[in-house]
């Protein structure tokens, strides 16, 4: 063999199959987790279809159930309708809970056993000796995951859109409740990626996995909190001043109302956020999550960068 087929045939000359084999080292590692996620998705996935499958029918229910019947008695129709209703309802609430909060499993994950566990326990040292840079482990340790999480979020989004049918507040919430606004819209992709970035920061900043794990659990908190807290001035409110009585739709986010007498007259002022909002809002949040998310990377690559020998 001469020096240069020995060359080729190093892993150094080879640096593809170096990043199929971190892939593969990744997926063994935590392959727990993946198939948690995935395990995750197709029950969420299917509870959103079977809750489609009978969403007409709660839907016609509450029609029905908002004409009382002549004897005073419900129907056997109208009972099976509430249950619809409820079943409906309950359903759609509950999947849009676990979408709202799903960056804070994702950040004690991403801090705890991605990062900080194997810092701690030398893995990470270990692979980096075989032929592995650390700035290309730290890649692959984050490019396989948000990868997971956009596909696999995406899809439950749109999933959650097509089963919430024409939106009937009195079924699916209105769209500024706070799970509803996350679960239907591109922020909850965002909120998995900011915290698969903090958790990924925390786990290097501590290199250990308990207090990776609480810091990146934490961060996240404050985080959702906060946007939560600001998401109404996130966009320039609309105000309508009327003399008398003013009359709001349900489908308008209230954010102040003020009855003032002047001159004999009340004059009423409300300021509040159309449903025609509902997209600006989105994109604004979106946007400021994939800023966070890209800032924690960044600086993870340089803190891992700052380390290294």
């Amino acid at each position: 063999m001469t020096a240069l087929d020995a060359t080729a045939a190093t892993p150094a000359a080879r640096p593809g199959s170096h990043r199929g084999g971190l892939l593969r080292a990744l997926g063994r590692t935590h392959r727990t987790a993946l198939v948690l996620w995935l395990t995750a998705l197709a029950v969420a996935a299917a509870a959103l279809i079977w809750l489609h499958s009978f969403g007409d029918e709660a839907r016609a229910g509450m029609s029905a159930c908002a004409t009382p019947p002549t004897d005073g008695l419900p129907s056997c129709a109208a009972v099976e309708a509430i249950t619809a209703d409820e079943a409906y309802a309950n359903g759609i609430a509950a999947l849009a809970d676990a979408l709202s909060l799903v960056m804070f499993p994702v950040a004690a994950w991403a801090g705890g056993a991605l990062i900080g566990r194997e810092l701690e326990s030398g893995t990470a040292q270990l692979a980096w000796t075989q032929s592995v840079s650390p700035l290309r482990w730290l890649t692959a340790k984050l490019a396989a995951p948000a990868a997971l999480l956009t596909a696999g979020i995406g899809g439950l989004v749109l999933l959650n859109d097509w089963a919430r049918g024409d939106g009937n507040p009195n079924l699916v919430g209105d769209w500024y409740d706070p799970d509803a606004f996350v679960s239907t819209g591109p922020v909850a992709v965002g909120y998995a990626l900011a915290g698969l970035a903090l958790g990924a920061l925390a786990g290097l900043v501590w290199r250990r996995a308990l207090p990776a794990a609480g810091v990146a659990l934490a961060a996240s908190l404050l985080l959702h909190s906060v946007l939560e807290r600001y998401r109404e001035n996130l966009r320039p409110a609309v105000t309508r001043t009327e003399a008398g009585s003013l009359e709001l739709p349900r489908s308008a986010f209230q954010i102040a109302w003020d009855d003032t007498p002047r001159h004999g007259v009340l004059l009423t002022r409300a300021t509040f956020h159309p449903e025609s909002h509902f997209w600006p809002l989105q994109y604004v949040e979106s946007g400021l999550l994939l800023a966070v998310a890209g800032t924690a990377t960044a600086a993870a690559f340089l803190l891992l960068a700052r380390r290294l020998p």
